[in-house]
């Protein structure tokens, strides 16, 4: 979709709706506020005007939502990735990566543990994540699921349950972080 969209347009758009981003703590917004973020940028002339010059006018949106912010996303994502290690009680100099994943990010260890971690709105997925792939590779234990709070912070009770969830499926840490 974005090899429509000429380079240089594309990372002048995408610079403005990342600032945006940047400014109103995407991370934190909910689906709701972000809905309204994709609309607003999908019908200013200077980003939706733009980009409908390249595409057909009703696939603005989707490619603002999917183009330009997923990687935003996984960019902060993934660079907190020292935070999520020392929240899990690992030193970063100390835990040697054997292989990355994405979708949601994580890792696997040199020692056979795998750590993911993601928005704890999606808790279901990060959770999940560690022990499929856990069960998966060969010699690899679950062992944390790091959930990042964005937006409203999750309350005491469900949080209970998710550490439930993680230790009936043999995980040894699960952690929130801001």
């Amino acid at each position: 979709m974005s090899a429509a969209v000429p380079k240089e347009i594309r990372e002048k758009v995408q610079k403005k709706i990342w600032n945006k981003a940047d400014e109103l703590d995407w991370a934190r917004l909910s689906d709701l506020d972000r809905a309204i973020w994709y609309e607003n940028w999908s019908k200013d002339i200077d980003i939706g005007g733009v980009l409908a010059y390249f595409m057909d006018p009703r696939k603005v949106r989707v490619y603002i939502k999917d183009s330009l912010l997923k990687p935003y996303l996984k960019m902060h994502l993934g660079s907190s990735s020292n935070k999520v290690f020392f929240s899990a009680g690992l030193d970063i100099n100390d835990a040697k990566v054997k292989a990355e994943f994405d979708k949601p990010h994580g890792r696997l260890l040199s020692d056979g543990k795998i750590i993911c971690w993601g928005n704890s709105r999606d808790w279901k997925a990060v959770v999940i994540s560690v022990f499929q792939r856990a069960h998966s590779i060969e010699a690899a234990e679950p062992y944390a699921a790091v959930l990042i709070e964005s937006g409203k912070a999750m309350n005491t009770d469900l949080k209970e349950i998710v550490i439930d969830v993680g230790r009936r499926l043999g995980l040894e840490i699960v952690v929130w972080i801001d």
